[in-house]
């Protein structure tokens, strides 16, 4: 299995689920209140790690309570934390949840110390990378900071995948796609990158392409219950969803991107990568919260071979 970085956000998840969401001026009542580790940096560490991959972790926490458990959590998955630094000047970030009884979710972050992810941390990155297969990034950290170790990537010769939430367009200001090997945003994502409104396969594959114009080498479009399209160098094709009845749907993303990455830095072909990233993303939609839904090596293989 290879070895890989991540570089990211790192969160408490504070979860109310309710049974719709409240409309704007409305007030709602949440059934309960659940705190659950996040971050998509660090959900994609721990599905990394659950994954069989040996994963370290570049990002910042708070000195506080949050940020010991979250640290905690991080190490009992296997997640190697040496590269996260522990900072006294800002609070661990926290991502407010609304879910609801469909499985559907809102979400708002404060970013608190993923803000502060900067100069001290892409060196730490850069003397790693080395040792590194493949660097996973994502968005809720300063885009310069993600654009200095994407170049500093593609310098080393080492593949580079960026999940794109939480998107804007200063990732294209900053020339991201030109420094990735692989772009994979979701529907909303992709919008806010492209200017495409994404409804299905015809606007994803306008969405790829235009991402491909701006330097991307492939681009894979997460389409939620109905699969990923993807855009590359070698092709393009739809890899259809699995069947399931979701639970809760946040960080469904991060397996993806997660079990994507750790196969392509393995050499498997793009469409059976993506198959089996879609079942990474179905087992996480299988249970609540979102480092605690990250399935396992062991779980992906028997759900593959039930699925065939």
């Amino acid at each position: 299995m290879p070895n890989v970085l991540v570089v990211g956000s790192i969160n408490m998840d504070l979860i109310v689920r309710c049974e719709r969401l409240p409309t704007e001026g409305e007030t709602a009542h949440g059934d309960d209140l659940v705190t659950a580790a996040g971050g998509k940096g660090a959900n994609q560490a721990v599905a990394s790690s659950r994954l069989g991959a040996q994963t370290h972790m570049v990002g910042r926490l708070g000195e506080d309570e949050f940020g010991t458990r979250l640290r905690a959590g991080l190490e009992e998955n296997n997640v190697n934390t040496q590269a996260v630094l522990t900072d006294p000047d800002a609070s661990t970030g926290v991502a407010l949840i609304l879910l609801e009884a469909s499985g559907q979710n809102r979400i708002v972050i404060m970013s608190g110390a993923n803000a502060r992810v900067g100069t001290q941390d892409v060196a730490t990155a850069k003397e790693q990378l080395p040792e590194v297969d493949v660097v996973l990034l994502q968005l809720e950290i300063p885009i310069s900071t993600v654009a200095q170790v994407a170049a500093a990537a593609r310098e080393a010769q080492v593949r580079s995948v960026l999940d794109a939430g939480a998107a804007t367009r200063e990732a294209i200001d900053a020339g991201l796609p030109a420094l990735m090997d692989v772009i994979s945003p979701n529907e909303t994502e992709a919008q806010a990158l492209t200017g495409v409104e994404v409804t299905g396969l015809a606007s994803a594959a306008e969405a790829a392409r235009r991402l491909r114009e701006m330097g991307a080498r492939d681009v894979v479009v997460k389409l939620g219950s109905e699969g990923a399209y993807w855009s590359g160098e070698a092709g393009e094709d739809h890899v259809p969803a699995f069947a399931i009845d979701p639970v809760d749907t946040t960080a469904a993303g991060d397996a993806f991107t997660a079990c994507l990455a750790i196969d392509i830095a393995s050499g498997e072909e793009m469409l059976a990568a993506l198959r089996r990233a879609n079942g990474a993303g179905a087992l996480a939609c299988l249970k609540l919260g979102a480092q605690p839904s990250m399935p396992t090596r062991g779980e992906l293989e028997s759900f593959l071979a039930g699925h065939t």
